[in-house]
Formats: C-alpha cells, sequence, structure tokens
C-alpha cells in the first residue's frame, strides 16, 4: 500500500505532535488551498493523528505523516536537507517557532510525493538551486574533515539524497537461499563501486603491475648490494600474472608481456577474445 500525493505542502517539525490545537489552524490554512499535506515529524499521535485521520475520511483534507529519519543531531541535519531541497522551514525548538504560528511560506513544497511502508519518495522539490549546492557543499567538506568512517558513510548518503545519487535495487529469486545469494553479490558490487569512486580504478589482466616496470627498472639503477637484488627480482617476476593467464589461456606469455609494455595506459590482452584492447 502507499501513498501519493500530488503537488503537495509539506511540513517539517523536530519533534513529536500530539495537540489538535497545535495542528488546526495549519490544517485549516492547507485546507483553504485545496492542496494535499506530508508531515515529518518525529511522530505523530492523540488528537493530532485522529483529527488527520478524520479528515482524510471525510475528503476535507488529504494528508500523510511520517516519521523523521535518523536519530538526534543527525535527525535535525536530515530535516535541513528536505528543508533545503523542498523550499521549506524545518522547525526546531532553537528556532522558537510555535506549531500553531506556521503560516503557508514555512512549508516546503513538492511536485510528486511517494509514501509506502519503508520510503518517501519526493519529486520536484521546490528548494533553490543556489542553496541545494551550498548544502552540497557544506556537506562535502564535512566529508572531507570528519575522521570518522561511520559518520563518513552517513554523510555520504545525505550528499546522494541531495545530489540526486540516490538508487534502489530490487533482489528477487524463487527461494531464500537464492536470494541471499544474490542479495550478497550486489552488495559486493556496490563496495566494489564505491571504492572506484572514492579511490580510482586500475587496469586488471596483469596490466597495472606490468605498467610499474619502467619505474622499478629506473630504481635499480640507483640500489646496491641487496636491494638492488631485490628490486631485480621483483622487475623480472612483475610479468608473472599477465604471462600466466597468457599460458593458461594457450597464448605465448613472454611475447603477450613484451607487446603490452609497447602499449600505454591500461590498453592490455583479453584472454578471451585473443585481443589488444582497453
Amino acid at each position: 500500500m502507499e501513498a501519493v500525493l500530488e503537488d503537495a505542502y509539506i511540513l517539517i517539525n523536530e519533534k513529536k505532535i500530539t495537540s489538535l490545537n497545535d495542528l488546526l489552524p495549519l490544517l485549516q490554512i492547507v485546507s483553504k488551498e485545496g492542496k494535499p499535506l506530508l508531515i515529518i515529524a518525529e511522530d505523530v499521535e492523540g488528537e493530532a493523528l485522529a483529527a488527520l485521520v478524520v479528515n482524510k475520511l471525510r475528503g476535507t483534507l488529504n494528508a500523510c505523516s511520517v516519521k523523521a529519519p535518523g536519530f538526534g543531531d543527525r535527525r535535525k541535519e536530515m530535516l535541513r536537507d528536505i528543508a533545503t531541497l523542498t523550499g521549506g522551514r524545518c522547525i526546531t525548538e532553537d528556532l522558537g517557532i510555535k506549531l500553531e504560528n506556521i503560516q503557508l511560506a514555512d512549508l516546503g513544497q513538492a511536485k510528486r510525493i511517494t509514501v509506502d511502508k519503508e520510503n518517501t519518495i519526493m519529486v520536484e522539490g521546490s528548494g533553490k538551486a543556489s542553496e541545494i549546492q551550498g548544502r552540497v557543499k557544506q556537506i562535502r567538506r564535512q566529508i572531507e574533515e570528519t575522521t570518522s568512517d561511520y559518520d563518513r558513510e552517513k554523510l555520504q548518503e545525505r550528499l546522494a539524497k541531495l545530489a540526486g545519487g540516490v538508487a534502489v535495487i530490487s533482489v528477487g529469486a524463487a527461494t531464500e537461499p537464492e536470494m541471499k545469494e544474490k542479495k550478497a553479490r550486489v552488495e559486493d558490487a556496490l563496495h566494489a563501486t564505491r571504492a572506484a569512486v572514492e579511490e580510482g580504478i586500475l587496469p586488471g589482466g596483469g596490466v597495472a603491475l606490468l605498467r610499474c616496470a619502467a619505474t622499478i627498472e629506473k630504481a635499480v639503477a640507483g640500489l646496491e648490494g641487496d636491494e638492488a637484488i631485490g628490486a631485480t627480482i621483483v622487475r623480472k617476476s612483475i610479468d608473472s600474472p599477465l604471462r600466466k593467464l597468457c599460458d593458461n589461456a594457450g597464448v605465448e606469455g613472454s611475447l603477450v608481456a613484451q607487446e603490452v609494455l609497447k602499449s600505454k595506459g591500461s590498453r592490455g590482452f583479453n584472454v578471451a577474445t585473443d585481443e589488444y584492447q582497453d
């Protein structure tokens, strides 16, 4: 089951909403506009929740409430991200704004909002591009400055949502063991992709090692004794992975290694097609 709100207003509130008296003025204002309302808060319960249900059943106001994401200070920052994306204001205690005094200008807006049990997706928020970019730059600075892997991961998640780089991958299978296996493969692929984005990639097939040959040869010239012997051993063995791949494929490995050395960049030998390619 899912709720779809078209051209909706968005209330972004840090705390729990329980009192109808606090929420009623806003409901009346939004009802006059004839548009649906999404409420993002720590929770909505009691009289406030009952009022939303009754108004929905009567057709007076199409409203939906969802729990705010995250916890503590991280929740506050995520709500501010949403406010930036939708052009609204995050209502927090430090602002000193009471819920009953909120006006339409304090609400965010989005062209389309889809809410299901697990996710809330907002499309075409009304936030200003300049403010969104400013928020993105701020988060990127925090990513560079933090020393915590956990904090960096959470900041990257926020950045992806702000920059529009969020995707949902659905993994299904006929049996649970098969599903777990597929899920593990997808997770491995995600980790590899994330590592490639953060740290870069190297060509495979033994090419990356072979490209180090020239540097090692230069280093050997400036070494003496055991160091020179060790560097020479490394140089002689550095093309072993490529030669072994070729030998296993029935190709003369030493000839292929010489040919790859003549080329540049990530160009290597594809043993599956017997071709030199990037």
